[in-house]
């Protein structure tokens, strides 16, 4: 296969992976090319972490050291205009696949997640919460000039105004000590054991994506993440029991995804429910 053959097929999407025995379905593809062939109104819940546009050679501290940002060119910055428009066309493609009552979560930094935010809007969206992922362990900031980092948002939206969007309000108080659960939660970032099979520079911990799937998704539900990265989503989706689709462009993520839903829930989480 020639190199513009492949790039083509790659854009469009191939699939990947398939297990019946896990209700998984992962795409190499890119996901606007994915999405446009997915069909209409077939999933509850999407969870997407898209790319932040920080690999601009800027650096970060790790383990000490100061290394570098630089992701891939799935991460560099086409400038704000540029940067806005990819958001709205693959937020506005989610919302295709949305169904009528479904819901989608949007991870991101203070450098994309202003951007998600005007785009929900723009697509008439409903905005449920802003919850903040606080991190007791962040890398300390280098320069000295800002407040460390110590936190990611996550915006959670009903796919319009109609929408009558699923919430498990007694399981989310019922985790709280029977108190209302608040929008502001606690997870370390991923540790060794989530990464025994590799990892992903921007790797969400399981519990995060957990908790969230617990939330908003009935039982039985369809989880999509067009930004399927290390596959935590999916490992999420697996340990409740609901079918997942994920879609990638680098097939090593793929791959690593595959290890780790083969592998199991890592840490101290309930074995997965499997089905026949």
């Amino acid at each position: 296969m020639t190199s513009a053959a492949l790039n083509k097929k790659i854009e469009s999407g191939s699939r990947y992976w398939r297990s019946k025995k896990y209700g998984v379905l992962l795409y190499q593809g890119d996901c606007l090319g994915v999405m446009s062939r997915l069909e209409a109104e077939s999933f509850d819940v999407i969870f997407a972490d898209p790319p932040y546009f920080l690999s601009n050679g800027g650096t970060t501290c790790k383990s000490g050291a100061r290394v570098s940002v630089n992701k891939g060119k799935w991460d560099k910055s086409r400038g704000v205009e540029e940067n806005h428009e990819f958001n709205r066309e693959w937020l506005e493609a989610a919302q295709r696949l949305l169904k009528p009552n479904g819901t989608i979560w949007v991870s991101g930094t203070s450098h994309v997640i202003f951007s998600v935010g005007f785009a929900l809007q723009q697509l008439d969206y409903k905005i449920l919460n802003q919850v903040t992922w606080q991190k007791p362990n962040p890398p300390p900031n280098l320069s000295c000039r800002y407040l460390t980092h110590s936190t990611e948002t996550l915006l959670w939206a009903a796919r319009d105004r109609k929408s009558k969007h699923h919430f498990e309000y007694a399981e989310m108080r019922a985790r709280n000590g029977h108190k209302q659960m608040k929008d502001v939660w606690q997870f370390c970032a991923p540790g060794k054991r989530e990464k025994a099979h590799g990892k992903h520079p921007t790797q969400k911990p399981f519990g995060l994506l957990e908790r969230l799937i617990a939330a908003s998704c009935p039982q039985g539900g369809r989880i999509l993440d067009p930004f399927n990265g290390s596959g935590t989503t999916g490992l999420a989706a697996v340990h409740h029991g609901m079918e997942y689709v994920g879609i990638d462009l680098d097939d090593s993520y793929l791959e690593l995804t595959k290890k780790r839903i083969q592998d199991g829930v890592p840490g101290d989480a309930p074995a997965l429910r499997v089905s026949a």
